[in-house]
């Protein structure tokens, strides 16, 4: 039977965060390791996003807007601001410091802002590559659609498209917006499977969820909308390990989940061209 997970409130920085995994209940969905719902929110002039330097180690970050903008920026040079329906998509692997903030433009004014951030395990054999960041807009992004049904595949594979973003295991990464009476088929039988409801509300077996539920799918293969709205379809495979997950962390040993810490202590990852002067420190 589908079982939702429940969410915590965490604030980063100035505006509250969902954050569903990690859960005490199911801390992976296939590749899965963290997703936050960002917002909505409304900022005032002068207020908004502002999450200073941090590292990370052993993921990739998946950042996807549905309302504002972001503006991200690495150790790598990457400058990028990002917009609903795009994609950027960080690889950390061996080591990497971004920030994620504002323009100004953005800034001067009332704006509101509403996204989802996810992080993604690279599998053992991968956690020490190249760190690497793509920005893929949202034209470029494969589109499926059934009758009363429009999908983006932001990353992975599913229903017979390839998203151009580069995967290292196999997971699938949808948004979907449905009419009421729409009826759609879970993208893999043999996946880990979650529905992450943003508005509106769907059937999954003999329940209906509603908007802000996270809903782990276990024999269920189908999502029927109940009521209008866009729900986020994610998961892949089952990891053949668990990782272990500190902090912006991720490693197969806690030695190396320490040695990543001591380098951020001592100053030792690199900086980011033009944000170099504030940092987050390492939580007690």
């Amino acid at each position: 039977m589908a079982y939702r997970l429940k969410s915590a409130t965490k604030d980063l920085g100035g505006f509250n965060v969902s954050r569903i995994l990690p859960n005490a209940r199911k801390r992976t969905v296939g590749p899965f390791v963290f997703v936050d719902h960002m917002g909505p929110a409304v900022f005032p002039p002068g207020k908004g996003i502002n999450v200073r330097p941090h590292p990370h180690i052993g993921l990739a970050t998946i950042s996807y807007l549905m309302a504002g903008s972001m503006l991200h920026r690495d150790s790598l040079g990457s400058r990028q601001e990002i917009f609903p329906g795009d994609v950027n998509w960080m690889t950390a692997g061996r080591g990497i410091v971004h920030s994620e903030r504002e323009t100004i433009e953005v800034r001067a004014a009332e704006s509101h802002f509403d996204g989802l951030q996810c992080w993604v395990a690279l599998p053992e054999d991968k956690v020490d590559i190249d760190p690497s960041f793509i920005h893929v807009p949202k034209a470029q992004l494969p589109n499926v659609y059934r009758e009363k049904v429009m999908m983006r595949l932001i990353a992975g594979e599913a229903y017979n498209c390839t998203s151009p973003v580069k995967t290292y295991s196999p997971m699938f990464y949808l948004d979907v917006v449905s009419e009421a009476g729409a009826d759609v088929e879970r993208p893999c039988s043999m996946s880990e499977t979650a529905v992450y409801v943003a508005s509106g509300a769907v059937q999954i077996g003999d329940e209906v969820f509603g908007a802000g539920d996270f809903v782990v799918l276990e024999d269920e293969e189908r999502i029927v909308t109940t009521e209008t709205g866009r729900y986020f379809l994610l998961g892949g495979m089952p990891l053949p390990k668990q990782p272990l997950l500190r902090w912006n962390f991720l490693a197969y040993s806690r030695k190396k989940l320490e040695q990543a810490e001591e380098r951020w202590r001592l100053g030792q990852f690199p900086v980011i061209p033009g944000d170099e002067n504030e940092h987050i420190p390492l939580p007690s």
